[in-house]
């Protein structure tokens, strides 16, 4: 006997969406609908790009500046080095001059090719000497590389050879802070 076979319920038909990209029948697109951008949401873009890049520049300025006094610094260390060596050869510092240190004898002023100027600053004494990088802006007369900074400040390391201690410091010269986080 063979089975019976019951008329089931016609399946519903699927509807499917047939869309036409010709010129045309453009269905895609209501002609009622408005395309582009408006002008408070281009003004919004705008004003966060221009956000953006102020404190880019900012952060990136600070960042070559900061490089820079990592030159200063290696000068610094080794005009340390020549005021030690001077020291083992004299027994004191109280004689010693710039060009002891690798300073030519236009100390204090700014040349186009670096952006500091070196010297010994202060009064050295029997047991230490001040080494001071000073940097470079109109308000030192300029000429020195350009840019110039944009404040003056002093890089500085008061070397005490008997000991060997000889921190750096940085100093703002307009409020007397501190600068490119080293002590002032």
């Amino acid at each position: 006997m063979l089975p019976s076979l019951k008329a089931s319920k016609p399946a519903k038909a699927v509807q499917t969406l047939s869309l036409s990209l010709s010129e045309e029948d453009n269905s895609l697109v209501n002609s009622n609908k408005k395309h582009g951008f408006t002008l408070i949401e281009l003004i919004v873009v705008i004003i966060i790009v221009g956000i953006l890049a102020a404190v880019g520049i900012t952060q990136y300025s600070l960042m070559v500046e900061k490089g820079r006094t990592a030159s200063a610094k290696v000068r610094l260390g080794t005009m340390r080095q020549l005021a030690y060596q001077y020291w083992l050869e004299n027994g004191d510092m109280t004689n010693i001059q710039n060009a002891d240190v690798g300073v030519d004898a236009t100390a204090a002023v700014c040349n186009s090719a670096d952006y500091y100027f070196y010297e010994i600053t202060g009064t050295p004494n029997l047991t230490q000497v001040t080494l001071l990088a000073g940097r470079c802006n109109s308000q030192t007369g300029g000429g020195g590389k350009t840019p110039d900074a944009s404040r003056y400040y002093t890089i500085y390391t008061t070397f005490y050879p008997g000991t060997g201690v000889g921190t750096f410091h940085c100093q703002y010269w307009d409020n007397n802070a501190a600068c490119f986080g080293m002590p002032s």
